[in-house]
């Protein structure tokens, strides 16, 4: 059983972390509002490479949780948190998910330091994007000795930022069990292809080792694609026997980092819809002094405070590495993920007809809520394993079979819904 305390303190706000939420958020409002972030996620590359760029130079956004020894600023994930936050909250389509957080983690718990100081560097100044493939969604992809090293064969689907990234960190069945591998495509014998095609239904474009096809999917403003591996020349990171245990863990910083992303979108809901109730009146009086109004907002505000600190715990224990690290991250999952579903519920039915409309700003946050739903497990999925976790298996209790298991709550059932709706693999 695990022991959910921590140091209070780590939970608040320090006065660091206030100044580099004001500084993002500054940032963000100029760079990213509605209009921009379409334009940004309608691009070639899925995000604006100068804003990228301004997040290293300007404020070492990527750096934040990489260690000084790797040209990092030696922070800890509490910080990276708040970035997360800000860029959730205006829907950033900046890969910092998949290359700070999810690459960035397997290097640093690969414990290669060989690989850590080749690629870690430019991930922390930006020079570098990077993404993982085999985790969270599996892949069939092999990797065997060839001629002049290891290569790879196979393919990996809805590869995070798969379409562009520079560097993919590659779990692969090799002879003596499942590998890490690094994989640049667009370096070494036979440069990677990208394709031209939204759609991912074709064979994609070129005849590089390494293809890439995008996939048309729910969130716009986070990639996916289909990458075909076919002798792509990779490397080994970490030891054999280790990709296990690193994926666990990888997904663990994933799940926490999104939890951060989701407490953004919610706030920003809440904010949306209370300047908008404020002023849009109805029989004379604004529609935010009706009951029925206000004790929806209030009843947003508690799951939104409620997934703010489940969010604040995750990060606290992901940043001193503490062994209750998979229940919190599980538990900010399901608390985070069904507030913004809430959130983003709110945000279209309270303005009325506008919010009903493809243009309005809300349904950019509605496909993001969904579509991240099933991206490291529904909330059932995380429910079980909580239980498991919490050692609540094999209870014969047939209130703990009602309230644990969920299979009869309505609420539940539209989670479970969220793997055909929202697995990002439709438009």
């Amino acid at each position: 059983m695990f022991r959910l305390d921590t140091d209070p303190t780590l939970l608040l706000e320090s006065e660091e972390r206030r100044q580099l939420r004001v500084v993002l958020r500054e940032l963000l409002k100029e760079t990213c509002g509605p209009e921009e972030v379409r334009k940004q996620a309608a691009g070639p590359r899925g995000h604006d490479r100068l804003l990228w760029e301004r997040l290293a130079g300007e404020i070492g956004v990527q750096a934040l949780a990489v260690p000084e020894e790797f040209g990092g600023a030696g922070y800890t994930f509490a910080e990276l948190a708040v970035a997360l936050e800000e860029t959730g909250r205006v829907l950033c389509p900046a890969p910092l998910l998949p290359t700070v957080v999810l690459a960035g983690h397997t290097l640093l718990r690969s414990g290669d330091r060989q690989a850590c100081q080749r690629w870690l560097p430019g991930i922390a100044d930006g020079s570098l994007t990077a993404t993982v493939a085999g985790f969270p969604q599996a892949a069939n992809v092999t990797a065997e000795r060839g001629a002049g090293g290891w290569v790879l064969r196979g393919e990996a689907d809805f590869v995070l930022d798969g379409e562009g990234a520079d560097l993919i960190l590659v779990a692969a069945e090799a002879p003596d069990g499942t590998r890490l591998f690094a994989c640049e495509p667009d370096h070494g014998t036979g440069a990677g292809t990208r394709t031209a095609t939204r759609t991912g239904t074709g064979p994609g474009v070129g005849s590089g080792t390494c293809e890439r096809v995008a996939r048309r999917v729910l969130d716009p403003t986070r990639r996916q694609a289909l990458v075909r591996f076919r002798g792509a020349p990779a490397e080994p990171v970490g030891e054999a026997g280790q990709a296990a245990a690193i994926m666990v863990a990888v997904l663990d910083a994933g799940r926490v980092a999104l939890a951060a992303e989701h407490v953004g979108g919610s706030a920003h809901a809440l904010d949306a819809v209370l300047e908008y109730v404020r002023h849009r009146t109805q029989f004379g009086r604004p529609i935010g002094s009706f009951q029925v109004v206000k004790h929806r907002l209030a009843d947003l505000l508690v799951d939104l405070e409620g997934a703010r600190s489940a969010s604040a715990y995750a990060a606290a224990c992901l940043a001193g590495g503490r062994a209750e690290l998979p229940v919190a991250a599980s538990s900010a999952a399901v608390a985070c993920s069904g507030a913004y579903r809430l959130a983003t519920a709110e945000y279209v039915q309270l303005h009325g007809g506008i919010g009903f409309t493809w243009e309005h700003p809300a349904h950019l946050h509605v496909r993001r809520a969904r579509a991240d739903e099933a991206l490291f497990g529904t909330a059932d999925d995380h429910r079980l394993r909580l239980a498991g976790l919490l050692g609540l298996t094999g209870r014969t209790n047939g209130a703990s079979r009602t309230n644990g298991a969920s299979r009869t709550n309505g609420g539940s059932r539209t989670d479970c819904a969220s793997r055909t709706d929202c697995a990002s693999r439709t438009d």
